[in-house]
This record gives structure tokens, C-alpha cells and sequence, in this order.
């Protein structure tokens, strides 16, 4: 793959963060896995808490939504009628939520729940965050040619900067200008990258987005945005179309900047 020259408009690096900053095994065996074993435990420990309660409530209100849909769980309200009426709506909710990690939603319902629990397991050290080692080193390089940095990705912004405050790497949250998760846009909806720009500041042109996913690099594409498919272990394969229409790199190191001596 190289060398590739970052265009000379491109004032900021807009990150994607499955499969582009960190490993999708990191997330898919690690994270999630740790929300399915650990979600019952959870809401029981918490179920008094209002923060809990806002995210049942959350849960609950995306459930009806979604009651036309095969396979959805309802959550019943509490009725108040003691232990097991409590254990019945726990278990509604817990059933729930899986059914709805089982469809890889993006809810803002399911994150926010995600996000909370992820919350209290990096700070008890049960996960620390997966970085790829060039992911590093490059974001600084970058940031002292004078390039600002943000994330986007449809995991919460409170599940991003859990990850990178409690990273493999220390807390690097400082590496980033802000983060932008689904409640911006869909990250394959052109629309989305267009917002972005304007919260940044900037064009969309001189925005330069990195991503693992074809759908979404032609999503920011649409958009005016530059883009790079990154290449790494266990990311989904790319057509040959794909592979000789996008722009592809491997590591960030490949990022030439116009700026670089």
C-alpha cells in the first residue's frame, strides 16, 4: 500500500474506531461479550439508581417502538408487587438487550446502557482499551504538523472516551479535538459528515476520513469528504472494486502530510 499523500486542503483526520483505531476482536470479544455475561448482575446492583432507571426507561420506550418488529422483547412497567415482580422486569430488560445486541443495533437506548456498564469496567480495571501501536505515534505526528484529530463512531461519545482514557496505552483522550458518535447522523448517511464539518468548523473537504467500512467511506464521499479505507487483521475482506476504487492503508504511518519534512 505505501505511501499516501494527504491532500493539501485536509485541515483534520476524522477516525473511525472499530477496525480502524482499535481491533475488531476488542470489541466483539471483549466488549460485548463483557455487556451479555455481566448485564443481570448489573441492573440488579443498580436497578435503585436514577441513572439505571433513565436507561430502563430509555429500553423500555425504544421496546414499544420496535414492537412491530419479529422477535422483540416488551419490558413491563413495575407494579411495585415485590421480589419476583422485580425479577420478572429485570429479566425482560436483560432479554431485551441481547435481543437487540443478537440484531447489532445502534440504538441510543442500548449505548447509553452499554456505556454505563463499560463505564464501571475500565474503572475497576476489568477492560482496558485496545489500540492498534501505530495509532499513536501518528495521531502526535499529526497533531504537531498542526492537523486536529476527532473520532466518529456509532458507539456512545462516553464509551469513546472510556476507551481511549483507559487505553493500553494510558489515558490519551488528550490526542483529540472531539468525538462525534450516531446522534449526529448515521455514519452512512452523507448528511452526517456535512454536520460534522460544520461543528468542526471547516469544509468537508478539508476533513479526511479514515474508516474500515466501504458504506461509510462512501457515505463522507458523497459528502465532499476525503477518504482512506484502512486494512486491518480480522476486518472484513474488500471487493477488488473496492480495493482499486478506495484508497487504502494498513497503518497510519502510510499518512503522508503535505506539512511533513
Amino acid at each position: 500500500m505505501g505511501v499516501l499523500p494527504v491532500p493539501a486542503e485536509v485541515r483534520a483526520i476524522l477516525l473511525d474506531i472499530e477496525g480502524t483505531t482499535t481491533p475488531i476482536a476488542f470489541v466483539q470479544e471483549t466488549l460485548f461479550p463483557y455487556i451479555k455475561d455481566n448485564v443481570k448482575e448489573y441492573l440488579r446492583a443498580h436497578w435503585e439508581e436514577e441513572e439505571c432507571q433513565r436507561d430502563v426507561g430509555l429500553l423500555r420506550k425504544q421496546a414499544q417502538e420496535d414492537s412491530s418488529l419479529a422477535g422483540a422483547v416488551p419490558i413491563p412497567l413495575e407494579s411495585g408487587s415485590g421480589e419476583e415482580e422485580l425479577e420478572r422486569v429485570i429479566q425482560a430488560v436483560v432479554d431485551n438487550v441481547h435481543w437487540q445486541m443478537s440484531l447489532d443495533r445502534k440504538t441510543t437506548a442500548l449505548k447509553q446502557l452499554q456505556g454505563h456498564m463499560w463505564r464501571a469496567a475500565y474503572a475497576t480495571g476489568h477492560v482496558k482499551g485496545e489500540i492498534f501501536e501505530d495509532v499513536v505515534p501518528a495521531i502526535r505526528k499529526w497533531r504537531e504538523a498542526g492537523m486536529k484529530v476527532y473520532i466518529y463512531s456509532s458507539g456512545s461519545v462516553e464509551a469513546q472516551k472510556l476507551l481511549f482514557g483507559y487505553s493500553t496505552e494510558g489515558d490519551i483522550l488528550e490526542l483529540f479535538d472531539g468525538h462525534f458518535d450516531t446522534k449526529i447522523g448515521p455514519k452512512v448517511e452523507s448528511e452526517s459528515y456535512r454536520r460534522i464539518a460544520a461543528s468542526i468548523g471547516c469544509a468537508t473537504n478539508n476533513i479526511l476520513f479514515l474508516t474500515d467500512v466501504p458504506r461509510e467511506a462512501n457515505a463522507a464521499e458523497e459528502a465532499d469528504t476525503h477518504v482512506a479505507v484502512v486494512i486491518r487483521p480480522g476486518n472484513a475482506g474488500l471487493t477488488d472494486d473496492e480495493k482499486s476504487y478506495y484508497s487504502l492503508i494498513s497503518s497510519f504511518t502510510e499518512l503522508f502530510l503535505p506539512s511533513s519534512t
